[in-house]
């Protein structure tokens, strides 16, 4: 890929969530999924790696996704639209392992997420939200297993970067690239990103207008 597709896609991305974003619907089982429409893009991660962060970051709105210090506030699976052409949604999984939840509802939702993964023919892309100061755990091992069987593509994001030294952050992007070559469907490139500076959210949005443009 050239520098000059590199600008032209990471132009056209800052165009697309430039434009209006809203909420669209939540889905608490997977029973009740919007009906399938345009091309989706899921975030999925631990509680508390910061998903809806990143999502407002995305798409420039403080609020578009509530985001909360509490982990396990997200409890359902809520949809974003983009305009209206672009045919893009955005996925802000409920976190999974540790949360603030009685451990009925933390199974219940966790089920949810790997359903969801698994059986989704819109689903384009999940993103795999890392924080870059702990890096993948096993519980993290269970959903990208989830992805490998599903064969969705799916690439991993190390967020928070901006709370890691710099040697620090090259051995965690180092050590994540490495556990990445045992799961077939990963994408061996890992995106660094922190969404209270807004590094890696112009390469994050040029990815997805990458993807919109293969799928058509």
């Amino acid at each position: 890929m050239t520098a000059e597709t590199d600008a032209k896609l990471i132009e056209e991305g800052r165009k697309l969530f430039a434009g209006e974003w809203k909420f669209v619907w939540a889905s608490p089982s997977i029973e009740t999924l919007p009906p399938m429409a345009g091309m989706e893009v899921a975030f999925a991660g631990r509680s508390n790696v910061g998903k809806s962060s990143l999502i407002n970051a995305l798409t420039g709105r403080n609020a578009l996704a509530r985001t909360s210090h509490t982990p396990g506030r997200t409890q359902e699976l809520i949809f974003f639209e983009g305009p209206e052409k672009a045919g893009l949604r955005l996925v802000d999984m409920p976190g999974y392992g540790y949360a603030s939840a009685p451990k009925a509802k933390v199974a219940s939702w966790t089920k949810l997420i790997h359903q969801f993964l698994m059986g989704r023919a819109t689903l384009a892309r999940v993103y795999v939200l890392i924080d870059a100061r702990h890096g993948i755990k096993d519980v993290d091992q269970d959903v990208l297993k989830t992805l490998d069987k599903s064969a969705v593509s799916y690439q991993v994001v190390l967020t928070k970067a901006d709370q890691v030294k710099a040697a620090e952050l090259q051995q965690s992007i180092a050590e994540t690239t490495a556990a990445l070559g045992k799961h077939p469907a990963a994408f061996p490139d890992v995106l660094v990103t922190s969404s209270r500076s807004g590094a890696g959210m112009p390469e994050l949005r040029a990815a997805m207008v990458r993807l919109l443009k293969e799928r058509g």
